[in-house]
């Protein structure tokens, strides 16, 4: 009797040691999968890019830098498939050229996040200029739409520690995503959908753009949409994946 307990403790601790491995080889796969080298924490700098959810939902995002012809016809296609709330990332020199589509963005019910003043890479410059060009956006997003922006999704999506830190002083939130639809690529629109569909999960972020360089963004969106309700899912916000019961945020 005591030899099968000895037995029965080492092959416990053999199927640990097996679960062990397999947890952190499944870990290292999942963050290649999105392509961020970093490690989850609860603690430090964060920034949100998806929300570790069971319900099947998931939110649609756009950024959004220059030109006027794309948007439209974007905003239309979201009212056509019922999608009452998206998140916008735009960038304020932007919003300056043009406030009439920044008020059909806040009009549709959409929310607006800032993308920065000028569209430059954060991590390449000194905090100061970081301060002043996150300051000026939140200055002028909120003069047009008369709510201050708690989103930021820095230019190219670059940030890092330093980043991070200024973003939540300034009391914003830093956005990532999860799944990158590539339309700014222009690779068709079988490309695009590809991109989406097969790679969503229950709680995803997905990028897309709306500047006028991305041509076909609104062919595949209704597509993207269609695909992804066939397959159960529904659309929210990046606000209420956040409120989920548990989220996923990535320390640089």
């Amino acid at each position: 009797m005591n030899f099968y307990w000895i037995v029965s403790a080492k092959k416990i601790k053999q199927l640990m040691l097996i679960i062990l491995v397999a947890f952190f080889t499944a870990s290292l796969v999942f963050v290649e999968r999105n392509q961020i080298s970093v490690f989850s924490t609860t603690d430090g700098p964060q920034a949100f890019y998806k929300a570790e959810i069971d319900k099947k939902q998931i939110a649609l995002t756009f950024n959004i830098s220059w030109g006027e012809e794309q948007l439209l016809p974007i905003l239309d296609v979201l009212d056509e498939k019922g999608i009452e709330q998206a998140n916008f990332f735009v960038s304020a020199s932007w919003a300056e050229r043009y406030p009439d589509l920044v008020e059909e963005i806040h009009k549709r019910g959409h929310s607006i996040g800032s993308h920065g003043y000028r569209y430059k890479d954060y991590v390449t410059w000194e905090q100061d200029k970081v301060r002043s060009d996150l300051n000026k956006s939140t200055q002028v997003l909120e003069e047009l739409t008369g709510e201050r922006p708690t989103l930021l999704r820095p230019p190219n999506g670059s940030f890092n520690k330093e980043v991070l830190s200024i973003s939540d002083r300034a009391g914003y939130s830093t956005i990532h995503w999860s799944v990158n639809s590539n339309d700014y690529q222009n690779p068709g629109v079988e490309a695009i959908v590809n991109s989406v569909v097969p790679n969503t999960e229950p709680g995803d972020v997905i990028l897309f753009h709306a500047s006028d360089s991305v041509k076909q963004t609104h062919q595949a969106l209704p597509i993207i949409i269609d695909q992804l309700r066939d397959a159960g899912f529904s659309f929210t916000t990046i606000e209420e994946l956040m409120a989920s019961t548990e989220t996923q945020t990535e320390e640089i």
